[in-house]
């Protein structure tokens, strides 16, 4: 009987493992520039909106963020991740001068401009060193019902070569909780149609789905997808979602409402990443929590550390953390 197993993990304390990749990624909550994008919703961040966003600010904004990228699984895999998607993004200038920043100055970043109305964007940071780009496209929404105002972002796909194989991402951002379910299943519904169609032309593509998807792993949206709880009742087109044991099991999440967590921020593997006899397969996963990125007093204490809290500046991180894959080259 076949047995669908993780790849075991072997590494002696102390020592970095040559053999260990990280993909992971991050909600960056609002990251804009002090410059008005025509036709977009961007006033609350100008020097003149109401929360003053001037240069200074924007300059910590980027500094705080770029601690936090350039920190993420270097304790396990020194040259950082090899990927890392972000959502609420506003544009390529905020990515030129994020990875500007001397912590991730070795990224590079993909991104095509959406129609999102308050201009906030999805993108993919990427090593070179680690991950070459073959192919990208942003593949745009469509609306649920005719729901224009509770659209997901686009979706950004992304194919490259890693550890000497393809390997494709697509990163995305759903449609809120401003928005009923259904919205989110509509987004939900869109992508496994864009991994369906991978699939048929490389049945073996290890293909990574991560993103904000303001849903939790157990809801109706992640189930449409057919991302599932446990690896070895991954079907040939479903997606392990470690992240379900991960807030249902041990209780961690990457965001708290009203003293409650949740966890939108998941990186979902497809099967050939389960079960590869060689080359990159599922090691672990990990919230990225630290001291730092919590609140430590207040009304919020225990809640990720925000830029703002209200109107006022906090000088913080954002409201979600970071999530981490790991991948082990067999």
């Amino acid at each position: 009987m076949a047995i669908l197993l993780l790849c075991a993990t072997f590494v002696f304390a102390g020592q970095p493992d040559k053999r260990l990749y990280s993909i992971a990624f991050y909600n960056l909550e609002n990251l804009f520039d002090t410059i008005h994008d025509s036709g977009k919703n961007d006033a609350e961040f100008l020097p003149d909106g109401s929360y003053r966003w001037t240069t200074e600010r924007y300059e910590c904004k980027l500094k705080n963020m770029a601690k936090v990228l350039g920190e993420l699984s270097r304790d396990r895999v020194p040259q950082g991740p090899a990927l890392i998607g972000v959502a609420e993004v506003e544009n390529s200038r905020v990515l030129t001068d994020l990875v500007a920043q001397p912590p991730i100055s070795n990224y590079k970043f993909i991104h095509y401009e959406g129609p999102d109305k308050r201009g906030i964007d999805c993108a993919l940071l990427y090593d070179p060193q680690q991950f070459s780009i073959t192919a990208s496209k942003l593949v745009l929404s469509t609306p649920f019902q005719g729901d224009t105002t509770h659209l997901t972002r686009g979706f950004l796909i992304v194919d490259g070569r890693m550890a000497g194989e393809r390997v494709c991402v697509i990163v995305n951002h759903w449609p809120s909780r401003g928005g009923e379910s259904p919205v989110r299943v509509h987004a939900a519904l869109q992508v496994k149609a864009l991994k369906d169609s991978l699939l048929t032309q490389d049945k073996h593509l290890k293909l990574i789905i991560m993103g904000d998807l303001n849903d939790d792993p157990m809801d109706e949206s992640l189930q449409a997808l057919g991302a599932r709880k446990y690896a070895k009742k991954v079907g040939k087109r479903e997606f392990y979602n470690p992240w379900w044991e991960t807030l249902q099991d041990k209780g961690v999440g990457t965001l708290l409402y009203r003293g409650k967590w949740n966890l939108f921020d998941q990186i979902l593997i497809s099967r050939p990443l389960l079960k590869a006899k060689k080359g990159l397969c599922y090691d672990h996963n990990e919230v990225f929590m630290r001291d730092y990125l919590i609140q430590q007093d207040g009304r919020y204490k225990g809640s990720p550390l925000r830029t703002f809290g209200g109107r006022e500046w906090l000088n913080g991180y954002s409201d979600h953390l970071p999530t981490i894959i790991y991948l082990r080259e067999r």
